[in-house]
Formats: C-alpha cells, sequence, structure tokens
C-alpha cells in the first residue's frame, strides 16, 4: 500500500497546482434553439434524423460536463412556438425544418435526463413577450397567436408582441409556463425579453393604458404591467413546485448609478423593467443580467446588481459572442477579469452568451475556463429562502476494491427527503467535502456508485457521500472508510491542525529533516516550495511517529 502510494506522489508532483476554487457557483451557458443558432444542426425529419439531433445534444452536454458547467439554460419558448408537445403553442421549425411539425420525440423531456445524467440543471428558457416577426407569424399560419389571440397581440417595428397591459397577457404566459412546470421536471423557469420592447415610445398600448391605466402615469403603469406578470408566474410555479427556481435575463444596466451613466440604454426607463423591485419583493430567486459590456459599462453596474441582492442570487451573463473577430473582437482578457471580479465581489456565478461561442473555443475561451476557472467540478448552491433544513445524510455505506475499481453503496436514511447524492473523495481523512477538489460527482440518482480511474493519479483513499434534496440543502457526510492504524495519511497542500505539545517534522523524500512546526503555527512557511515531503509527529516523551505525505 505504502508504495503504491509512493508512486502516486510522483506522478502528483508533476501536475500544476490550481488556486482555490469555489464549491458552490452557477456556471451556466445559453443554447438558443432559434434558427438552430446553437442547436440543433440535424433536423429530425426520420428516425436517423431524431438519432442524429439526439446524438449532437448528447455531445454538446458532455462537453459542458467535460468542462465543468452545471446549468443549462435551454430555450423552450422561441417567438409564439416551443421545443415541446404544447396544448398552446406549435412547434418551432427548428427541429424539423417546417413549422409546426412534431419532431417525434419530446426534445424537452430528453433535454432534462441528459443534464441530469451528467448533474446539471435544465432551466426552460422562455422568451416571454415577442410573438415573431412578420415571416415567423406567416409560417405559423392559423396556430399564431397573432391569430388564435389577436387582441394580446400589437405590431410594432416589424414585429408582433404581447401586451404586457393586457391583463389576458399575463394569464396566457403563465399558462405556458404552468404546463412546463406540471409536466416536466424542470430545475428553473427563465424568463427572457420579460420587457418592452427596445425603446417603445411610439408602442400602440395607447387603449389598454386608456382601459387599465387607474390614474398612473404611463412609465409606472408599464413597469408595474412587467412586474405584475413576473410576480403571478412566480407565485404560480411554487404552488405547483416550490423547489424549481424562477429567474430571468433584465437588460444588463439597471439604471444609472451615481457616478456611471447607462448612455441611455437600462432596465428601468428604457424597457420598463423593474429587476431590483423583484429582488426586493421575492419574486425572483436568480438574475442572470445581459451584462455584454467591458470597461466602466460592466464594472459598476456588476456591482449595483451585487449590492441589491437581497439574499438572491445574480449572475451577470457575459457576452462571449464579442470575441468574435466579426463581432467586436474583444480580448479574452476582458472575460477573464469579469469573472475574477465577479467571484472577488460576492456575485453567485457567471452565464455564457452564446453556447455555440463557448464550445467553439472562441479566443480559446473554453480552454481558459477548464484550465484557469473551472479545473474543479462546482454545485448550485442551495435555495435556502425557500428551504434549509438538510435531509439526513445516507446510512450503512460499504466500499469494496477491484483492483483500482472502487464500488460504493449506501442507504437512504428513512424518511429522507434526498432525490439525488453526491460523492466525494480524498487522499486525507476525514474527507473534507467543502472542498471543490474532492468532488467526484455531483449527481448520483441511486443508491451505488463504481468508480473506475482512467489514469493511477486519479485514485483517491477516502470516500464519502451526502444526500441532497429538491432545494440543494445537502446532509453531512457518510464516510465510507478511515485510516487504519498503520496506513500513512496523504496531504494535500496544507497539513491538519498540529495537536497541543507536539511537532510536526517536515523532511524532504530522502528523510533529511527540513524544519520543525510547532502548534501555534497556522500555515507553512512561504519558504517551503512544491514537492513532496514526508511528516512525523515528535510526542513529548521524544518518540517519533511517520504520519505521511505532504504534497504541495
Amino acid at each position: 500500500m505504502q508504495r503504491f502510494i509512493f508512486i502516486f506522489f510522483i506522478l502528483c508532483c508533476s501536475m500544476t497546482a490550481v488556486q482555490a476554487q469555489p464549491k458552490q457557483e452557477i456556471r451556466a451557458t445559453w443554447i438558443t434553439t432559434l434558427g438552430g443558432l446553437d442547436f440543433p444542426s440535424k433536423k429530425a425529419t426520420s428516425p436517423e434524423g431524431i438519432r442524429q439531433q439526439k446524438q449532437e445534444l448528447c455531445r454538446i452536454l458532455d462537453r459542458l460536463q467535460e468542462a465543468h458547467f452545471n446549468t443549462v439554460l435551454l430555450q423552450t419558448r422561441l417567438r409564439g412556438d416551443v421545443i415541446y408537445p404544447s396544448a398552446y403553442e406549435g412547434f418551432t421549425e427548428s427541429l424539423t425544418g417546417h413549422t409546426g411539425r412534431n419532431p417525434g420525440y419530446d426534445l424537452l423531456h430528453f433535454a432534462i435526463e441528459e443534464c441530469h445524467k451528467r448533474g446539471m440543471e435544465l432551466h426552460a428558457w422562455i422568451v416571454a413577450i415577442p410573438a415573431g416577426n412578420s415571416r415567423q407569424v406567416k409560417l405559423h399560419g392559423k396556430n399564431s397567436i397573432v391569430k388564435k389571440q389577436a387582441k394580446l397581440c400589437k405590431f410594432y417595428k416589424g414585429s408582433w408582441y404581447l401586451d404586457p397591459g393586457n391583463p389576458d397577457t399575463e394569464s396566457y404566459l403563465a399558462r405556458i409556463v404552468n404546463e412546463i412546470t406540471s409536466r416536466y421536471d424542470v430545475d428553473g423557469i427563465h424568463l427572457d425579453y420579460i420587457r418592452y420592447p427596445d425603446h417603445p415610445e411610439t408602442f400602440p398600448d395607447k387603449d389598454s393604458f386608456r382601459k387599465y391605466g387607474k390614474g398612473k402615469d404611463l412609465a409606472t403603469w408599464r413597469r408595474d404591467n412587467i412586474t405584475r406578470i413576473v410576480k403571478r408566474i412566480y407565485s404560480d410555479t411554487k404552488k405547483l413546485k416550490p423547489w424549481v427556481k424562477v429567474s430571468c435575463a433584465p437588460v444588463g444596466k439597471y439604471n444609472d448609478t451615481s457616478r456611471y451613466s447607462s448612455r441611455g440604454w437600462n432596465a428601468y426607463h428604457t424597457v420598463y423593467q423593474d429587476a431590483q423591485r423583484w429582488l426586493t419583493e421575492g419574486i425572483q430567486d436568480i438574475l442572470f443580467p445581459m451584462m455584454y459590456f467591458k470597461g466602466n459599462h460592466f464594472y459598476p453596474f456588476a456591482l449595483d446588481w451585487q449590492e441589491h441582492k437581497q439574499e438572491r442570487w445574480v449572475v451577470p451573463g457575459l457576452g462571449i459572442y464579442f470575441l468574435d473577430p466579426k463581432e467586436q473582437n474583444w480580448p479574452l482578457d476582458e472575460i477573464a477579469r469579469q469573472i475574477l471580479f465577479i467571484r472577488n465581489h460576492g456575485l453567485d456565478g457567471q452565464a455564457f452568451f452564446r453556447n455555440r461561442f463557448l464550445l467553439n473555443n472562441t479566443k480559446e475561451i473554453l480552454n481558459e475556463l477548464t484550465e484557469q476557472f473551472y479545473t474543479y467540478p462546482a454545485v448550485v448552491p442551495p435555495m435556502t429562502w425557500a428551504d434549509s433544513i438538510p435531509p439526513a445524510p445516507p446510512v450503512h455505506p460499504t466500499l469494496n476494491r477491484n483492483g483500482y475499481e472502487i464500488k460504493l453503496n449506501w442507504n437512504a436514511a428513512e424518511h429522507s427527503d434526498a432525490i439525488y447524492y453526491r460523492i466525494y473523495a480524498s487522499n486525507q481523512y476525514p474527507v473534507h467535502t467543502e472542498l471543490a477538489q474532492n468532488i467526484v460527482t455531483i449527481r448520483i440518482d441511486s443508491t451505488h456508485y463504481t468508480f473506475s480511474p482512467s489514469a493511477p493519479w486519479q485514485q483517491k483513499i477516502y470516500w464519502a457521500v451526502t444526500a441532497v434534496d429538491r432545494f440543494g440543502n445537502e446532509s453531512t457526510p457518510t464516510y465510507f472508510n478511515h485510516p487504519k492504524d498503520n496506513m500513512l495519511q496523504i496531504f494535500e497542500e496544507e497539513l491538519p491542525e498540529i495537536p497541543q505539545n507536539t511537532t510536526f517534522i517536515l523532511s524532504d523524500a530522502t528523510g533529511q529533516e527540513i524544519i520543525r512546526l510547532s502548534p501555534q503555527l497556522k500555515k507553512l512557511p512561504s519558504t517551503i516550495g512544491k514537492g513532496i515531503f514526508r511528516v512525523s509527529l515528535l510526542t513529548p516523551d521524544g518518540e517519533i511517529k511517520p504520519l505521511g505525505i505532504l504534497i504541495r
């Protein structure tokens, strides 16, 4: 055993150390289905086409899993059409090449299952107010919302929109969201374009304003209309499934700040979107503000969102499409700085627009994430404002080794409300479940797990499992094994707490003593470089006991 450990250390010493990364962080990407911009490129017009479309999505999700993403925002309602069989709207043309044609399978159901297999959440992305341009409405024909719900629709600058001022718009959108929430195991409802069209000074809603304005000024009335829709959708969703996260993608600048102008483009005045009010009223769980800016158009406004979080989550959307030379040809450093700012200022993660630019590795953005920022997995934080009670931990753990293969089994605790489990492993005991680097897998739906390392250095000694409920609350860990009396431990980066009246002795690989550490020393001296070190314990009676190996 000790020989194996030593070989393991030698292999590890060549690996580049990475900075500590958060265990809890939302890492999201928008997958656009409109026009197949991100997906699908293959049309489901035959059994073979269905197979290819499914394979394409699985390849996308595989790559996102490998890059340690945990949230997919999948465009589910586009412009008066959808990607699933709906009682209210027809199928989008991007699935089959023909508007209204059934692709022969339920894409939303398939996508949810495949995301969950990979430990990722799926949020149904709903484009709310736009109903399509003239071409799209014509393709929808008699099934178009403009034909079926004419009183709800307004034509403005070449496109059709639902009228937020008509109370029936609220009910119509709520029915669509309720349909999705009740029929599918979605993790979230994500509202997009939940606002008036850009610069709607002449938006044709005078008739609605006269009928429903009730003495308000136009701007206040319009903001209240959007807020009313958001509140209804939030309330209905929580009644059906209180664990489903409700979010939206507001315009990236809420309003002018005290020092920086929004230059005439903000959520509050330009499109009547009072998103910070929604946080205050508790009718949003997450905001994904579309912060597709740089410099002073990004940082002060990101900080403004952070200062008004109201203990909910704010996840800035980053415009990585601007990295493309055909767009604005941003340098990669611009996105890297934004990620660092987000982490250093208490925001809750990142979302990337769009997925094709991400997986195409534009300006090597995917490499940057996997090598610098997303080197370890991260989990979606628990939604503690809805429920903060963790489930009971798993019971009766067993571990069996067959060569390098590890087989884990456990049972759910009696009366447990866990829906899945999370596996951790480490070369230190006890397994520290708050460290991202110890996460083996984010989600296991069964009570058994088999680990087969693809390389010797992926092998771990100690294992643990936790239970996770619908709200993301995580139990205390259940440990599968513990050190034997004669087993050397592996310490990664830092030593455990030094017992009183004892001394740690640090030696090099040959046994030559380097330094002695007293209990009062909290951190290793900076003079100790990288490498592999022997660790021994000097007891008060003068006995020196080998403890293990330190890897730095």
